[in-house]
């Protein structure tokens, strides 16, 4: 059974294509979206969806989550980062258990596909239990066995990492929307020799690296002690020059080092909303952009973040850079929502699938309605869904050609239910 969207206002973040078109229909066949134009034929049972008055665009694709964190959402106020992880959150992960990490990963991925997000880059631990999670509502999840030090066993989580990406690789295990990237917390808490194992597993399997990286003053000044460097793109130039590497935060770096990081094979997980919430400062985004880095957005994990609406990273991430810079020329609206999908495809290599709406392309399309009166009237669709529009604007999710959200229900999850099993979760562990 297909699926013909009718009338709508079409924003497909395809270059080939107008910026904006309104009037079109859009047909998907199976998971594929086979056909765009005005007055479509309806195929023989394929459901209609009038989309007339309403923005059709591909889904946001979040390049930097902790998905289980939805537990920790507010646990923050009053604690610097590094007092908040050894205090609180680093005892209570120790008391997580499987189907905590499954149950947690639900109420994220609900959280999604509520507020228009169609992937995940995710980076945390027990990562099967977040990939259960992922099949049962249905979305794209890129995740990783996260690497450190820290553990004095490294070579423990290094062979988990190697079997994670054998078990899951390209689809195997009928997980046809998981993918795998190999995840190192980050330099400051990652020795030489772990890295250098981490880049040989990445280069064995043609998958991403994913890291934290000058995320605050601290962690650099530790990088820089712990290899001996003047700056840490030093680091990244010897061991990872050849790998592409998702590089998540990137707030303390200089002019200098952001010319050096357009020469490597990085994209930037722009986090701008955590960065806040953690007084870590402002990244200097618009000059990535100009220098031709691949920036794309994320939400952190719920403690830091909040929340995983979309919505609210391109916002924050818009007025921060005029603000800071006092440039109300940064950040063209049109150049954001770029940020928010066809970049993070480029990001996470999923580009040739998702992240925009083409013909031949995956259907993971969401349907926005405007119709609300902060949202009215439209004076620039694009500067609207970035300033005004919210996750609650998104009214039905597609994810590779299927349904999985509807006017703010989720096939195939009891919310209430998922509720009360976070929240008996965080009482047990607190």
């Amino acid at each position: 059974m297909g699926i013909l969207i009718k009338n709508c206002n079409l924003i497909s973040m395809a270059e080939s294509r107008e910026k904006y078109e309104p009037g079109m229909d859009i047909l998907v066949e199976d998971k594929t979206i086979t056909k765009i134009g005005k007055n479509l034929t309806t195929p023989e049972n394929a459901e209609v969806i009038d989309a007339a008055g309403k923005i059709v665009m591909p889904g946001f694709i979040n390049t930097h989550s902790h998905i289980a964190m939805s537990i920790f959402r507010e646990t923050l106020d009053g604690y610097s980062l590094q007092d908040w992880l050894e205090k609180k959150i680093w005892p209570m992960e120790d008391k997580l258990t499987p189907e905590d990490i499954h149950d947690a990963s639900l109420l994220s991925f609900v959280e999604m596909v509520k507020t228009g997000t169609v992937m995940a880059n995710d980076q945390y631990f027990l990562p099967e239990n977040s990939i259960r999670a992922a099949g049962l509502i249905g979305v794209r999840l890129m995740t990783t066995r996260t690497v450190f030090d820290l553990s004095n066993n490294p070579d423990k989580m290094l062979a988990e990492q190697e079997e994670l990406i054998k078990k899951y690789y390209k689809g195997r295990c009928g997980y046809e929307k998981i993918y795998l990237n190999v995840g190192i917390h980050g330099l400051y808490t990652t020795g030489k020799d772990t890295v250098e194992k981490v880049v040989a597993i990445a280069k064995k399997y043609d998958v991403p690296v994913h890291m934290h990286f000058c995320e605050n003053e601290q962690e650099v000044k530790d990088i820089k002690k712990n290899y001996g460097v003047e700056s840490p793109v030093d680091v990244l130039e010897k061991y990872f020059s050849d790998v592409h590497t998702i590089l998540a935060h990137v707030v303390k770096v200089s002019d200098e080092e952001i010319d050096r990081l357009a020469k490597l094979n990085v994209s930037v997980a722009h986090c701008p909303v955590s960065n806040m919430r953690l007084g870590c400062g402002i990244a200097k985004i618009q000059q990535m952009l100009d220098k031709g880095i691949n920036v794309s957005l994320g939400t952190d994990g719920q403690g830091s973040g909040s929340n995983l609406d979309m919505f609210d990273s391109m916002k924050f991430a818009a007025l921060l850079q005029k603000g800071e810079f006092e440039n109300a020329g940064y950040m063209d609206s049109y150049e954001v929502l770029k940020m928010a999908t066809i970049n993070g495809a480029k990001a996470l290599g999923v580009a040739d699938e998702i992240g925009s709406v083409e013909e031949g392309k995956s259907a993971d399309i969401i349907i926005v309605d405007l119709s609300t009166p902060v949202c009215q009237p439209v004076g620039n669709v694009f500067s609207d869904l970035v300033y005004n529009a919210k996750g609650s604007n998104v009214c039905m999710t597609i994810i590779n050609g299927k349904v999985v959200m509807r006017d703010g229900v989720v096939e195939g999850c009891v919310l209430k239910t998922n509720y009360k099993k976070c929240a008996d979760i965080i009482a047990r562990i607190s």
